[in-house]
């Protein structure tokens, strides 16, 4: 069995020491502020300062990681006489996934016994991390580039991934919701309740009256869908740690053995999400 490397990209919002445990690379997606030329990467800028400026106006626009960025980093390790495995955000959200796709068919006229192996996780932020989680640990159990591959792509249809918002504008924006569902939702201090479906697009689903009424119906989702409660558990949070534990709390309620990693959403994902959403993926009878 050929040695490989796994890739992610900082959709992912994995911390870099997580990254460097998992022994696991990764490629940045990009943004910018509207009205300014500078480009920054997750690594940037601290969380807070990004949301208190998104909070204060500021609107950020997000680029996808481009073809020559995929081809360097990827040909790096093949050079090595190393495969890849790289899992990336969603392709109902994100041209990024089009780009890899691309360099590694390049890359294979390059270096036709070398194997880069695509998996388009339909997931986002730690949706992305718990697969990437799944993946070295499968490395780890000696599982092969194609094999671990195959394997990943058979759990995206169980990767239950839910999300609610602290503020609808920030939704508004980006055209998830009417200006005039957002404006009624903040008199009555509502919040949606949003998931990630098998397209890896996102859905509203249903709302909850009040912060802790949105939290209480992320877990009960897991209530219904986690099978096995001992399940890898994985939460995101923009600028709202303190809410991300009471989740845990509260899914610990309902029969979770532990939760795996709570992490930051970065820019990147916290541009379209804004700050105050918190996010819940673990793996379920079905998304």
């Amino acid at each position: 069995m050929n040695d490989y490397v796994i890739f992610t990209d900082s959709a992912a919002d994995l911390p870099a020491e997580k990254l460097r445990e998992w022994d696991v690379r990764c490629v940045d997606l990009t943004f910018s502020f509207d009205g300014e030329e500078k480009i920054f990467t997750n690594a940037d800028i601290p969380a807070s300062d990004f949301y208190e400026r998104m909070r204060q106006g500021g609107q950020p626009r997000t680029s996808a990681v481009n073809i020559q960025t995929f081809a360097d980093a990827f040909e790096d390790v093949l050079k090595e006489g190393k495969d890849v495995l790289y899992l990336g955000i969603s392709s109902g959200i994100s041209t990024t996934i089009n780009s890899a796709r691309i360099a590694a068919a390049e890359l294979k006229e390059k270096y036709p016994e070398r194997s880069v192996a695509i998996v388009d996780t339909l997931a986002a932020s730690a949706g992305v991390a718990l697969m990437v989680y799944m993946a070295k640990n499968r490395k780890a159990e000696g599982a092969g580039v194609e094999e671990n591959a195959a394997y990943l792509a058979s759990l995206t249809g169980h990767n239950c991934i839910w999300f609610t918002v602290d503020d609808l504008e920030y939704l508004k924006r980006g055209g998830r919701v009417s200006p005039t569902v957002a404006f009624v939702g903040g008199l009555l201090g509502v919040k949606p309740v949003l998931h990630m479906g098998e397209d890896g697009c996102l859905t509203k689903v249903t709302t909850a009256r009040g912060r802790k009424k949105s939290l209480e119906a992320l877990a009960d989702q897991f209530g219904a869908l986690a099978e096995n409660k001992a399940t890898p558990i994985f939460i995101s949070h923009a600028d709202s740690r303190e809410d991300a534990e009471l989740l845990g709390d509260m899914l610990r309620e309902r029969g979770a053995k532990e939760i795996t990693l709570i992490t930051e959403i970065g820019p990147v994902i916290g541009s379209h999400a804004g700050p105050g959403t918190i996010a819940l993926f673990f793996l379920g009878k079905c998304r």
